[in-house]
């Protein structure tokens, strides 16, 4: 059997200076940490596509596939978890207020100053797409047994 990665999309919607994260909720060891919309690729889904359909589904904004911005890609690993490459999308423009809409897997919405945000408590992969918004880095690799690079 060939192993395959999944691939991940997440968005980072910034207005005013600040940066909407969610809060997960789940069984996991990300519970009560926070993250950004997110989600992985159905079949046959073009990664703008991906991200926009994960926006709305998650906090039920619309955004233009044409506003989003590839700012940084990840290769992830982690014990337990599948291979996954992250694309993470700025999203400098939407329409619709965020909200929660999948209070089962999120226990709230909050925008964070981009010179606030809160690193100790965020889960780490969708921090380097964070970081990567300010230092411009465009690549990271985590969890891998080389040590990756970052």
């Amino acid at each position: 059997m060939v192993a395959r990665h999944l691939v991940d999309v997440h968005v980072l919607l910034i207005r005013d200076g600040g940066l909407l994260l969610s809060r997960r909720r789940g069984d996991d060891e990300f519970d009560g940490l926070w993250h950004l919309p997110a989600g992985k690729l159905e079949a046959g889904e073009p990664a703008a596509a991906g991200a926009v359909r994960e926006a709305r589904e998650e906090v039920g904004v619309v955004i233009d596939p044409a506003d989003l911005r590839l700012i940084h890609t990840a290769h992830v690993v982690g014990s337990g978890h599948e291979p996954r490459l992250g694309l993470f999308f700025e999203a400098p423009r939407w329409t619709g207020e965020p909200t929660n809409r999948e209070p089962d897997k999120c226990y709230e919405l909050q925008w964070f100053p981009l010179d606030a945000l809160p690193y100790d408590s965020l889960i780490r992969y969708p921090a380097a797409g964070i970081r990567a918004y300010f230092s411009g880095i465009a690549y990271s690799e985590f969890g891998w047994a080389s040590g990756g690079r970052q």
